[in-house]
């Protein structure tokens, strides 16, 4: 699994709106200055988040974007797969019923079954605060052990 462009900003963006006073929004603009990420690439990840129940939107002059909960009760296994889509290292397991006609005696599909458990469960282990508070301890490196 590659995490693309999309995912890294989307995790980005996650942690600069959770930076900021939960009872604001927060502007893409100021999210763009901020992350230094552009405004049109920024609307083309939004929509995922808040069809995903990750963000709420409110529009006019105050309006912008902030969390739908608690930084702790969001994970980056749920901002990576809204801004991804599929988190699955390889596409037999892109669907809920495997449509290759050998998945019944692959000899690599239990690997790669294994792979996916441990990423979704490394990515089910770190919430969005404990992001956050990478942030703040490390000055933007953020340093996870499995």
């Amino acid at each position: 699994m590659k995490v693309s462009t999309r995912g890294r900003y989307a995790l980005r963006l996650f942690i600069d709106i959770a930076l900021q006073d939960r009872d604001y929004y927060t502007s893409l603009k100021d999210i763009s200055e901020r992350q230094a990420i552009s405004i049109k690439y920024l609307e083309q990840i939004i929509p995922l988040l808040t069809k995903a129940g990750l963000l709420v939107s409110s529009r006019g002059p105050a309006g912008g974007y902030k969390l739908s909960r608690d930084p702790e009760l969001i994970t980056m296994y749920e901002i990576l797969a809204a801004s991804e889509g599929s988190m699955s290292s390889v596409s037999c397991l892109d669907a809920d019923e495997n449509p290759c006609p050998r998945h019944h005696s692959c000899p690599s599909l239990e690997i790669w079954k294994g792979l996916d458990k441990s990423i979704e469960a490394y990515l089910r282990s770190i919430s969005l605060a404990d992001a956050v508070r990478k942030e703040s301890d490390n000055n933007s490196i953020l340093n996870f052990s499995i």
